[in-house]
């Protein structure tokens, strides 16, 4: 129990600091381009046209909305990171018991491969996915109520009950589908990636051995994050299409019938990876900018 407690305590905090960058990814992810792009130096010293980076669009919403603006969203998403840091771990518990009591009908094989141990780490997150995700509606919603002035989704208790009204309990699950695939895969690929480099590529005899691990265990996530970006992307522009705000309906969002028109519309205009970068932004090729609506046609 003081394991959990001491997750929630650091993960709150982590979600307190990166509020405002998930806030303005969401919104680059939307496609709400507030500030017109301006000629900048790439990496390799061309210029080029580039779109306002990170602190760029934050220094906009702290001008509208000051500081405090910055963190729209926050208290449903520590709901969200609270309740599901509980269900993971409790998942685990239950989990750990199981294998226990296989590991003893097993006469004494406690090694087990990386098979049965990401399932249960996929089981455990899963279901705080799925716990949790109308939290992660909500967070959605009030952050992209920045686009039209909206006021809809002013709370944790008020927004539950709009969604309730509007869309009934399907409302809660809106881009859920998408979201559950993209975190399979990637923990997947993370896991099976770490796995074959530690098992094949690194020797147990070489030093620091366990610092190589770890950090092929990051690389290998980080590589499976940009992978199942697009899940991500399609999930959260779903949880907020056309649920009455500006920045889920025409014309920044087209009405999606179901998730996978969403990811096939994206694929046509090249939009895929929209959001994932919020640094060296590049205008988009053979789009136009629309100064009125904000926006990329």
């Amino acid at each position: 129990m003081a394991d959990t407690c001491g997750q929630i305590l650091l993960g709150s905090g982590l979600t307190v600091l990166s509020h405002p960058l998930m806030y303005i990814k969401v919104l680059v992810q939307v496609g709400h381009e507030p500030l017109p792009p301006s000629l900048g130096r790439n990496l390799f010293g061309r210029q080029v046209y580039q779109l306002p980076g990170l602190f760029a669009y934050a220094k906009h919403i702290i001008k509208i909305d000051g500081k405090v603006g910055l963190f729209n969203g926050l208290a449903p998403r520590l709901c969200a990171g609270t309740i599901g840091t509980l269900v993971h771990s409790r998942v685990l518990q239950v989990s750990g018991s199981y294998q226990k009591a296989e590991e003893g009908s097993l006469h004494g094989r406690h090694q087990f491969s990386v098979l049965p141990q990401t399932t249960k780490e996929m089981i455990a997150r899963s279901c705080a996915t799925i716990v949790t995700h109308p939290f992660h509606v909500i967070t959605l919603r009030c952050m992209v109520q920045f686009i039209g002035r909206e006021t809809k989704y002013s709370g944790v208790f008020d927004s539950i009950i709009t969604v309730y009204k509007q869309e009934g309990v399907l409302g809660f699950f809106a881009g859920l589908i998408p979201r559950l695939l993209g975190d399979v895969l990637s923990l997947w690929i993370c896991n099976m990636l770490a796995h074959l480099i530690n098992t094949y590529a690194i020797d147990d005899s070489m030093s620091h051995t366990g610092e190589i691990k770890n950090c092929s265990q990051a690389v290998t996530g980080f590589l499976a994050s940009m992978l199942t970006y697009p899940f991500v992307l399609v999930s959260n522009l779903m949880a907020v299409n056309n649920c009455g705000l500006a920045g889920g309906l025409p014309p920044y969002a087209s009405v999606y019938p179901t998730w996978v028109d969403c990811w096939r519309h994206l694929s046509q205009e090249g939009n895929m990876s929209r959001g994932n970068s919020l640094f060296f932004r590049k205008m988009p090729v053979g789009k136009m900018y629309a100064i009125d609506q904000k926006r990329f046609f």
